[in-house]
C-alpha cells in the first residue's frame, strides 16, 4: 500500500467513544442496527493499518471485516483520445491487495 486508501473496518458490538478514542481523529464511527460498529477512514500506509489493528486487538475487540472501499479512477485526456484507467480491487488481506487494471480507449470523431 503506497498511497492513502479509504478503509471500512467492522467490529462486533457497539464500541464506545472511550474505547475508540485513539482512532476518532482518523475515522468516522457508525453504530449499525445489527449491533456492530463500522469505522470508515483513510489509512495512510501499511504501518498505519497495522497500528489500527494492533489497537483494536489490544482492547479485545472482535474484528468482523477490514476492507478498502471505492477503487480509484485515474483519467488522462487529450483532444482526440480519451484514456481512462480504472483499478478494481479484487481481493484484500491485511498485508496485500490484488488489483486488476482495465484501460479504456475512446477515440473522438471531431469532424
Amino acid at each position: 500500500m503506497n498511497e492513502p486508501t479509504t478503509y471500512e473496518i467492522v467490529i462486533k458490538g457497539r464500541a464506545s467513544s472511550r474505547l475508540l478514542r485513539p482512532l476518532l481523529d482518523d475515522f468516522s464511527v457508525d453504530h449499525l442496527v445489527e449491533g456492530s460498529t463500522r469505522l470508515t477512514g483513510v489509512i495512510r500506509d501499511g504501518a498505519h493499518l497495522h497500528g489500527v489493528v494492533a489497537h483494536l486487538t489490544s482492547v479485545s475487540v472482535e474484528l468482523i471485516s477490514i476492507a478498502p472501499l471505492a477503487s480509484s479512477v485515474t483519467a488522462t485526456v487529450s483532444t482526440d483520445l480519451h484514456t481512462i484507467t480504472k483499478n478494481t480491487i479484487n481481493e484484500c488481506t491485511i498485508n496485500e491487495c490484488t488489483i486488476n487494471e482495465t484501460t479504456i480507449n475512446e477515440t473522438s470523431n471531431n469532424s
